[in-house]
């Protein structure tokens, strides 16, 4: 098991921290206690609590463990230096830096915490090269490593190999019954298995065991997903509503658009106030999957004039996957919200395999397809939409979801079914917004 400065994945902190169980956070604050001069656990408290610190924290407590770290090694330096690039956002530069620390400290579990940097970075050749160093890095800690196990098991499930996926989640598992990251692949591939209330009933479980897992808002929209793919609206509506909090903006919208798409009620919305809120700060266009997320929470708010002016910025962006891929696919969802699903139809047909660049992962990305299927029934060519969506009607245990996207119905593309679903219980129709450029 290799060492990083005295800590390992066997230490307990480490093992909640690698694990995200609902105790990871407060573990890492004891350890730092306990070792006041560690460079390391200074660093990894703030890994743990980014979100929470304001700018001139985050800062002042890494420059106070780097300035430990220094004293303690190299490699604790270099991770020091690699949760402060993680932390300010620096993914490409962050990805960059873990193929030279793997390089000098192979199968590091805990540079490996911060393996999504290559899914974050952007482009699709270091989406590709965070899975082959997931690979490569497994092979050297050797299959009783269950932090390597998971991460390798979340790459098969984004190579579209379920099957590995699910077997080296399983093994983590037996090797570590509350390894998050392995319960996270595995609900990878139970989307592309569509297990439907098998999936459901796995995450509770597991969940019921640890209620404060740092992932648990997360597998909890995977099963909002699995619920929805087999037709069981109201419990996904329930997950939604009680497990995402009103952050929560990217898994919220993800849901409710799904469920407008096939012609049934939303969850609660999120706040057009606070979407373009997001949408004026900086981090609303530092990356653009999120900003894709927020083009479908304005979707499934019907707000066309707030799609219409995030496109024409988008088209004027100077990198390319906001003008080439964000900008017609923000269009799009504008068109759908007018009832236009020709229009929509010819955008998305026309950005066809490039839609992958707009990040995020496939689960995530999937949207777009569904989006496109959708259009196509309304646009009169249901036998187009039925054959982009056969691979997943043949091959899920449960494709409810599939099914009505693939039926003629009042739906999201048309406004008149977009307003009676989005009718909340009161019996009161929101209109949609008028917003000013942003």
């Amino acid at each position: 098991m290799p060492l990083v400065a005295g800590l390992s994945a066997d230490d307990p902190a480490m093992r909640e921290w690698l694990a995200a169980t609902g105790r990871s956070t407060t573990a890492l604050q004891e350890l730092a206690q306990r070792r006041p001069g560690c460079g390391l656990s200074r660093a990894l408290v703030v890994l743990a609590t980014d979100e929470a610190l304001d700018d001139a924290r985050l800062r002042s407590e890494l420059v106070l463990a780097h300035r430990d770290a220094t004293r303690a090694g190299a490699r604790e330096q270099s991770l020091v230096y690699t949760i402060y690039l993680f932390t300010h956002r620096h993914y490409q530069a962050t990805a960059d830096h873990l193929i030279v620390h793997f390089a000098q400290f192979p199968a590091d579990e805990i540079a490996g915490s911060m393996l999504s940097a290559f899914d974050l970075a952007g482009p699709l050749e270091y989406r590709k090269h965070g899975h082959a160093l997931a690979e490569r890095q497994y092979a050297l800690a050797g299959p009783e490593s269950w932090a390597w196990a998971s991460w390798l098991a979340g790459a098969r499930a984004e190579q579209g190999r379920p099957d590995d996926a699910w077997a080296l989640a399983e093994h983590a598992l037996e090797l570590n019954p509350r390894a998050g990251p392995a319960v996270h692949a595995r609900a990878h591939a139970e989307h592309d298995y569509g297990s439907g209330p098998a999936a459901t009933a796995f995450v509770d479980t597991w969940l019921a065991a640890d209620p404060q897992a740092v992932q648990r808002r997360h597998l909890q929209w995977h099963a909002a997903l699995q619920s929805i793919a087999a037709g069981d609206f109201a419990d996904a509506r329930r997950r939604a509503d009680t497990e995402l909090h009103d952050g929560d903006v990217g898994m919220r919208s993800a849901t409710n658009w799904r469920l407008l798409l096939a012609g049934q009620t939303p969850a609660r919305i999120a706040e057009l106030d606070h979407i373009q809120r997001l949408l004026a700060e900086p981090g609303g266009w530092a990356e653009v999957f999120h900003t894709f997320q927020l083009a479908l929470g304005l979707a499934v708010a019907a707000d066309s004039d707030a799609l219409h002016v995030l496109a024409r910025r988008a088209a004027g962006d100077p990198r390319p996957d906001y003008a080439e891929v964000l900008a017609p696919v923000a269009q799009a969802l504008a068109h759908l919200t007018t009832g236009r699903p020709g229009a929509a139809v010819d955008l998305l047909t026309a950005l066809g395999d490039q839609a992958e660049r707009i990040g995020g992962v496939s689960v995530e990305r999937e949207i777009i397809q569904d989006t496109l299927a959708r259009a196509l029934v309304d646009a009169g060519q249901p036998q187009r939409a039925a054959h982009l969506l056969h691979h997943r009607t043949a091959t899920r245990h449960h494709h409810a979801y599939e099914d009505l996207l693939l039926t003629a119905q009042a739906s999201a593309t048309n406004p008149a079914g977009h307003r009676t679903a989005m009718a909340r219980l009161d019996g009161v129709v929101p209109a949609p917004r008028k917003t000013t450029p942003t």
